[in-house]
Order: structure tokens, then sequence, then C-alpha cells
């Protein structure tokens, strides 16, 4: 598929070139924010700020995918990234300032993603749909270990923010491969049509449309309920290695790599699978919330990075899983709301995690809040096959 659809090995570029960057970036501030504090409101703060915020114009930032040329606004959104974590460099040592410049980066990730993911959609057929998305599952959340072994050997060499450099550069790389793109124009019938419906009415309408279809009504209430639970541990594994596993920055980094490295693996074995979307999504579920118990369990760093590798296995299936299956069953000019209107209810569901976790941070040990997070997960996985199980087919 790489060699044969241009559109999509420039798209498939861009997102590895950018994700790569970024995951360097979220690993250097996490290990940052959590050494100059020791804190674990600090770095659900630092996590807030990037997932929560987002979730307030998420109707807005998908009405725009599906108003505008996709491959300018991804290009523009990339180029002003680069613009804030320059900016985010420049002001390390203010923590406030910080906040609000990953605020800024992170409603402009909020806009790029469902574009990229509405693009899917136009330049791959309906049968190549789950190995595309396997593909840019691979290029984008599989190379999360890269950036955090990168995080691992460059912070010590050139600092924090000669790291939050590297990534702007990774932004600027990423638009530069995005201009090759076609026009994507908006799915909708031409200018007539954008002049008829404001950019507001089209934002309230994608936030209304959620819940009509009863597979989107499952993807969205599933995914957003297993991520309450299962985020908990972007905040906990930290603490987990330094206070648990007495392993230090480095063994913290280890196992922040170890979902990344599941999730290289699983897309592409998901690559090659034939599942029904919604199986592969339930599947998912299952086993990345077993993933976060188990690591919770964990005697050793190898075992705990192992089991989070098995985490990042099933968090492949869900990816690939609900994006088929939102692609399959939502019309292209509701596509990019639908798919911002999904980010914004799981950045939403990851802040409730990540303030939940630095409360049960003061009360309880990182393992206890880690086979809670798995628990939470897997008891949610099972409402949402029972409610899909009874959903019609896309």
């Amino acid at each position: 598929m790489l060699r044969e659809s241009p559109g999509f090995r420039r798209l498939w570029i861009s997102r590895f070139v950018s994700f790569v960057g970024d995951s360097l970036a979220l690993v250097s501030l996490i290990l940052y924010v959590a050494g100059r504090t020791n804190e674990g409101f600090a770095v659900a703060a630092l996590l807030l700020a990037g997932d929560l915020t987002p979730t307030l114009v998420s109707p807005w930032t998908g009405a725009l995918a599906d108003r505008m040329d996709m491959r300018q606004l991804m290009v523009a959104c990339e180029l002003l990234q680069a613009v804030a974590v320059v900016a985010i460099a420049l002001t390390l040592r203010s923590l406030p300032v910080v906040l609000a410049l990953v605020v800024a980066r992170s409603v402009l990730a909020s806009t790029l993603v469902p574009a990229s993911r509405s693009t899917v959609r136009r330049v791959v057929a309906d049968s190549d749909l789950e190995t595309a998305n396997a593909l840019l599952g691979f290029a984008t959340f599989g190379f999360e270990a890269v950036g955090a072994a990168i995080a691992a050997v460059l912070v010590p060499l050139i600092g924090t923010r000669g790291a939050l450099l590297v990534d702007a550069g990774s932004f600027v790389v990423s638009a530069l491969v995005l201009v090759g793109l076609p026009v994507l124009t908006p799915a909708r019938e031409g200018d007539r049509a954008r002049r008829t419906t404001s950019w507001h009415r089209d934002a309230l309408d994608g936030v209304r449309s959620l819940l009509r279809d009863p597979i989107v009504r499952v993807v969205v209430i599933g995914f957003g309920a297993f991520v309450a639970f299962i985020a908990m541990d972007d905040v906990v594994l930290v603490f987990l290695a330094r206070n648990n596993l007495h392993a230090g920055s480095t063994g913290a980094a280890l196992l922040y790599a170890g979902s990344g490295v599941g999730l290289f693996f699983g897309f592409l074995l998901v690559a090659r699978l034939r599942w029904m979307p919604a199986s592969m999504f339930a599947v998912g579920l299952v086993v990345a919330g077993a993933g976060d118990l188990l690591t919770g369990l964990a005697w050793a760093t190898s075992a705990a990075f192992a089991m989070q590798v098995v985490r990042g296995l099933g968090v492949s299936a869900v990816d690939v899983g609900s994006s088929t299956l939102l692609q399959r069953t939502v019309p292209p000019e509701r596509l990019g709301r639908t798919f911002a209107n999904l980010y914004g209810v799981i950045g939403f569901a990851a802040g409730v995690s990540y303030l939940a976790s630095g409360v049960l941070l003061r009360v309880a040990s990182a393992r206890t809040v880690l086979v809670i997070a798995g628990a939470g997960g897997i008891a949610v996985a099972a409402w949402t096959m029972a409610k899909l199980a009874r959903a019609p087919a896309p």
C-alpha cells in the first residue's frame, strides 16, 4: 500500500516523523516535571494540559476538517505546533507558561488528527481500511517506543530543552512532506454547502450526531469509559519505576517505552489480521486492561516492561478497530467531526483519569493504582462487547 498509494505514503511519513518527535518531547517533559517536583499532581497537570483542554474545543476543530482543504489544515497545524514547542523550550523554567503552551500545541494537534484520519478514507479503498489504519497506527503510536528510547539517551546529553527543539524540527519536516498531498476539498457539495451552514452550527450538529448511530454510540462511550481507567498509567508508571521498582529515570523511560513496543508489533500483527472491526476493538480493550493490571503485580522492571508490551498490543487493536468502524459507519461529510468528538471524549476521560490517579497516589501505592486501572478497563471491555454484539453490522 505504501508503494502503490503516493497520498497515503506521504500521510504515513508525516505522521511517523511528527509522532516520534512528539513522544520524545512528552517523555522528556514528564521526566523533567517529575524530577523537579516529585509530585504526582504536577505530572497529572502536564498531561491534563495536553489531553483535557482540547476536549473543550473538539466540536469546532473537527468541523474545520469537514469544511476546509485538509491538506492546508494539516500543514498549518504542523508549522504552528513547531512554533509552540520552540516557545516551550525557551520558557521551560516557568511551569505555568509551559502548561499554557502545551494547551496551545494540543489544540493544534486535536485539529490535525481528525483531518488525518478522515484523509485515510479519501486516499485508500474501503477494502484496505483495516490495513491502512494499522499502518498509520504503526507510523504513529507504534513508534512511541522509539521516542521514549531516544529520550532515555538524549535527555542526559542535550537536556529537556534540546529534546524539545528536536520535536519542533520534526513538525517542520512533517509539514514539508504534507505539502505534496493532493488537494483534499470537503466531502460536501462545494462552496454552496459551506455558505448555507455556519461553522458553529456544523460543530453542534457533530455533537448531536454522536448518539444517533448505535455503533458510534458504543464506540464513543466504551472507549471513553475505558480510557478513564487505563490512562492512569500515564501518571503512575514513573512512580512505580522510582518508588516501587527502584529503577530511576532510565527505568521509568523503559516502562513508558514498553507500551510503545507493544504498539509497534501490535500494528504489524493487526495489519495481517482479517478480523471484524468490532471484534478487534472489543478484544483489544480486554488485552490492554489486562496489561495494566499485570503491570501493577509485576515484581521487577523487566516484568513490568513485558506487561506494558501486552498493554500496547491491546491498544493497537483498539485503535484500528475503532477507526475502521467509524470510517465505515459515518458519512464522509461528518467524519472529521466524529473523530474529533471521539478524541474529545477520550481526552476528557484521560483528564479525569489523571486527576483520579493523582488523588489515589496520595492514599495508595503505584501498584494498587495500576491494578484498579486494569480491573476497571476489563469491566468496561465486557460491557462494550455485550453492546457491540447486539448492534447492527456496518
